[in-house]
């Protein structure tokens, strides 16, 4: 069932590029943008993610942290955030399980694959509690940044 506002964020346990286990919970009392990608080095998701990272200074003024998430390994996240000069973490879905628990799985991908990430945003606020809510379908969308900043605004 998708997720949506008013929800409880479902509680997640990833690693990190650096192969540290972040949680959600350890964000308790802070706002969190969580966005889901398909895959690293693509074209809509290197955009997505650089638009994360361009915008990086309006996360900080709100005290936000921002998280990508996608199902590839932390070594390929890992070359991603440095090529891209990322300053927040990606953590690794590699077992799928936060895609599905999120319900922004792809049942069948590109080329086959199967449970790859959709693009997907969520922002949960300090109480664990969803305030927005975006799962796209196609790979070729974008997330709408605009409404997630007016939303962020409010908070």
């Amino acid at each position: 069932m998708a997720l949506k506002v008013g929800d409880k964020a479902p509680e997640f346990k990833l690693f990190n590029t650096e192969k540290k286990e972040i949680a959600l919970a350890d964000f308790k009392g802070q706002t969190v943008v969580l966005h889901f990608f398909p895959a690293a080095f693509t074209g809509g998701c290197t955009a997505q993610m650089c638009s994360l990272r361009d915008d990086n200074s309006f996360y900080n003024s709100l005290n936000c942290v921002v998280l990508g998430c996608s199902c590839d390994s932390p070594f390929t996240l890992g070359k991603f955030k440095s090529e891209q000069n990322l300053a927040f973490d990606l953590l690794s879905d590699y077992n799928k399980e936060t895609c599905k628990d999120y319900d922004v799985q792809y049942e069948t991908w590109i080329a086959g694959m199967r449970g790859n990430a959709r693009r997907a945003a969520f922002i949960i606020n300090g109480d664990g509690i969803i305030v927005y809510a975006e799962a796209l379908e196609s790979a070729a969308d974008q997330i709408n940044f605009a409404a997630m900043k007016v939303v962020l605004e409010t908070l």
